[in-house]
């Protein structure tokens, strides 16, 4: 099963919410709440009771406070930016001040957007900045300012699950507390977003003037709605330019005349409410005391869960004496009151070097372990924790890094961590679940493994041993499941195929002779020549390999190569990291009689045309494939059947548009010539994917080590599903490349593939082994990186290019890396 650990991203719903729901509305009819009709009065009511059942579940009424229903606790923040009753700069009044604690949500600090447009000041304040207000040190006409300030600050860190004083509320608003040295009043805005999803929130003792909460945080569903709950004393000072349908009580439409309802909510509830998923929050509420009792014994509950992971994963240690971890928090887990259920931190090598979470993350995923990895929309506690610097930021910002993205290092320092949280759902076995895959990656093997290495230049990574035997803790736990290792296959699932597409010598001499002469390839001291041995092509995106001997090329790589994927019955692209057994379909392709011809075992075999659908029929729609657009179209009933029955779920095939191919999925690629972008088919990063026999030859050697049983290297070729495979002398060389030729076809190197889970398939049989991913890990120092990314401009001649097993391979070295003069004229790589 799944061990979800992202209860801080959002909770899981239970079965029993939605039945609940689904019942309810089939058994009511709730129509539109401005209505005047049964329905809709029903529903009117009802959203009213839910009003209630929230000020109740917050120990507060209907006196005190005002739900004002909102998209989110994004929106609810955003609304009281444009609301609050701000002084600017340049009145003959004293200006209003924003302020709010660093380590707050992104949503938080943008608020100062808005302030700024409204010339109000903001202000960042570090925790440890707060400080008692010195009231004598104001004088008297000071001291009656009425100016309104506005402090935010989270009543948990999203980021470390600190929990900061909810005293600070009534501290500040009475100036006790005082945020920065200024003549006004205070009011507070408390974060409750992340709180509230496992502890008691008490407004009648703790009176914030604004909540923000996001409702999926605390029951999973519904998504897409949130509340801010407004201090019955501050509402009437809020302000409003828009007014929206339900809000007006008149208004003229042919001049400036509105009037707006008296009720708060309905003046700030711009159109109909999200009224269905209003209703369902009854059922949220109902659910979670019937499951829990009460928001105090989640509290309880998943404090006691974080309490058990933090003392465990803080006391790991290497062979050496290292920890295995590194945790971002300012307390010891000893307390609730001041610590939520989120563990934040990075894995080290027993060096002290952070281990990129990017890999972190890659490695839970092979044990169906969810986790949250980068700065978790809180660069404040980030920079705070990590000791990232502003200047770094913006360094790497110009590294190409940007919030939510895998760069996890950037100059070997990290820009991110990983972390962990739990909910009313998580049990004990969860938190064992993600113990053992820390022992098992990372404390389960010999301390003796070092990094490959390039032969023409030395990895600049340190040697990571890769695990150790002696967790004394280990005893304490459950066993770590055994992984059966199966018994590997000689046989190859890919089907090759020979095209007859020889060209005359002299032609093909001439192609040789229009590469580019600023890029003769030079060989290295006592070098054997660079081969391609193998060719595939992957006509259905994620499913078994078409190998071939000689093979057209096209202005988007290999011809047919991922032209088609499988979707599901949401349009989302299915790969084998949802659905292993995509391995088993074996599509092959027949340029004769212009056919694809799908098989699978138990299945009969099923034919696609290679011509365009251009019909009216044809089913057009768009998609993403790695955040790129492109535009595709149905491949029909039968074939979607075919897949439906096979994998036993519904999908269906489709097929990338050509008139979309130039236009929509283009990669910008500096430094080929004439091109400013190339275009790709349904592949992920590039044209081609290039591995070298050698390479995988080491791996093979270690991965075998660590299996302690024979492995055939053409599996292990299957699993890095490369379009070409090259046998080149030494192991790893290829990284140090820049371009290549091969035949008459030039390729810029593009970088290296960063590996993910799909390696630890087996692509014969679909079964799965997390030993090929931490082993490659292992073996590279910390990082997946196998094989590399080819882009290719077709040079423009009247025949077709083609790319042929044998060819030769002649690599251009990137400007930094030495290059050995050849030792002989036999040695020169001609052009």
């Amino acid at each position: 099963g799944v061990t979800y650990l992202d209860h801080a991203g959002s909770a899981l719903f239970p079965e029993s919410l939605l039945k609940a729901f689904t019942d309810d509305l089939r058994n009511n009819i709730y129509g539109n709440p401005h209505s005047q009709n049964i329905s809709s009065k029903l529903t009117y009511d009802t959203i009213e009771h839910v009003r209630y059942r929230i000020l109740q579940h917050f120990h507060t009424t209907a006196e005190d406070y005002t739900i004002i229903f909102t998209s989110g606790c994004t929106a609810a923040l955003k609304l009281v930016a444009e609301a609050f009753p701000w002084i600017p700069e340049g009145t003959k009044q004293p200006s209003s001040r924003f302020c709010y604690l660093t380590d707050s949500h992104t949503s938080v600090v943008g608020m100062r957007g808005i302030t700024a447009s409204m010339n109000v000041l903001s202000v960042a304040i570090k925790p440890k900045d707060i400080s008692l207000s010195e009231k004598n040190s104001l004088l008297a006409e000071e001291q009656n300012c009425t100016t309104p300030h506005l402090f935010s600050y989270p009543a948990q860190s999203n980021f470390s699950g600190t929990k900061y004083p909810l005293s600070w509320i009534q501290d500040i608003k009475s100036r006790k507390l005082c945020p920065i040295k200024i003549p006004g009043k205070w009011f507070v805005l408390l974060d409750a977003a992340s709180y509230v999803s496992s502890s008691p929130l008490d407004l009648g003792v703790h009176q914030a003037d604004f909540i923000p909460i996001s409702f999926y945080k605390i029951f999973g569903f519904p998504t897409g709605l949130g509340a801010l709950l407004v201090n019955n004393r501050i509402a009437p000072l809020l302000r409003k330019s828009y007014f929206g349908g339900g809000t007006a009580a008149a208004y003229l439409a042919g001049e400036d005349f509105y009037f707006p309802r008296k009720s708060i909510a309905e003046r700030f509830e711009d159109g109909t409410v999200s009224f269905l998923d209003i209703i369902a929050l009854k059922h949220g509420f109902d659910v979670l005391e019937k499951l829990t009792g009460g928001m105090e014994n989640i509290k309880q509950h998943t404090f006691a869960l974080a309490h058990y992971t933090y003392t465990v994963l803080s006391t790991l240690k290497y062979a050496n004496g290292a920890p295995v971890v590194r945790i971002y928090s300012d307390t010891d887990f000893s307390n609730p009151d001041v610590q939520g259920p989120i563990i934040n931190f990075n894995v080290l090598d027993e060096n002290g070097e952070v281990i990129g979470f990017s890999q972190v993350d890659k490695m839970a995923s092979l044990y169906n372990i969810h986790v949250r990895t980068g700065c978790f929309c809180n660069t404040g506690a980030c920079q705070m924790h990590l000791g990232i610097s502003n200047e770094d930021i913006q360094r790497n910002l110009q590294a190409g890094h940007v919030c939510g993205d895998d760069i996890d290092l950037v100059d070997g320092r990290p820009t991110g961590s990983v972390r962990i949280s739990f909910g009313y759902m998580s049990s004990f076995e969860d938190a064992q679940t993600f113990l053992k895959f820390i022992i098992a990656t990372r404390l389960s093997k010999s301390d003796t493994e070092i990094p490959f290495q390039s032969s023409v230049t030395k990895l600049m990574t340190k040697s990571v041993p890769d695990d150790h035997p002696s967790f004394n803790n280990a005893d304490k736990l459950s066993p770590v499941p055994h992984i059966s290792d199966r018994e590997l296959r000689n046989n190859s699932s890919a089907t090759k195929t020979t095209v007859n597409w020889q060209l005359p010598e002299a032609e093909a001499e001439s192609i040789r002779a229009a590469v580019s002469e600023t890029a003769v390839p030079t060989c290295r001291r006592g070098g054997k020549p660079i081969t391609v041995t193998n060719i595939y092509l992957y006509p259905i995106k994620s499913c078994s390999a078409f190998e071939v001997t000689e093979w057209p090329v096209g202005n988007q790589g290999l011809l047919y190569d991922r032209n088609w994927m499988v979707v599901n019955q949401n349009g989302v692209c299915m790969t084998q990291k949802q659905e292993p057994r995509l391995c088993l379909v074996n599509p092959s392709i027949d340029l004769k009689q212009k056919i694809m011809v799908i098989q699978a075992e138990g299945m009969d075999p099923i034919s696609v045309s290679l011509e365009e659908n251009t019909g009216k029929e044809a089913l057009i729609c768009e998609t993403k494939v790695c955040s790129h657009r492109v535009k595709t179209y149905d491949c029909g009933d039968r074939t979607a059947g075919w897949f439906s029955l096979f994998l036993g779920r519904p999908c269906r095939l489709i097929r990338q548009s050509s008139d979309m191919k130039n236009k929509s999925h283009q990669k910008n690629t500096k430094g080929l010539a004439s091109a400013t972008n190339i275009s790709l088919s349904l592949v992920n990063e590039a044209q081609y994917l290039l591995i070298n026999v050698a390479s995988i030859l080491q791996l093979k050697e270690h991965i075998s080590a660590r299996l302690e049983e024979p492995l055939e290297i053409d599996e292990l070729i299957r699993r890095f599903r490369a379009n070409i495979v090259i046998s080149a002398p030494e192991s790893f060389e290829e990284e140090e490349w820049a371009e290549i030729s091969i035949g008459a076809l030039r390729f810029q190197v593009v970088g290296p593939c960063s590996r993910c889970q799909i390696i630890c398939i087996d692509q014969q049989s679909g079964e799965r082994n997390k030993e090929f991913l931490q082993s490659l890990s292992a073996a590279r120092g910390r990082k997946t990186n196998f094989g590399i990314y080819l882009m290719n401009q077709p040079l423009r001649l009247s025949f077709p290019d083609t790319l042929s097993v044998g060819s030769q391979v002649l690599p251009v070295l990137k400007e930094n890396t030495e290059i050995q003069p050849p030792t002989s004229s036999e040695e020169k790589c001609s052009g």
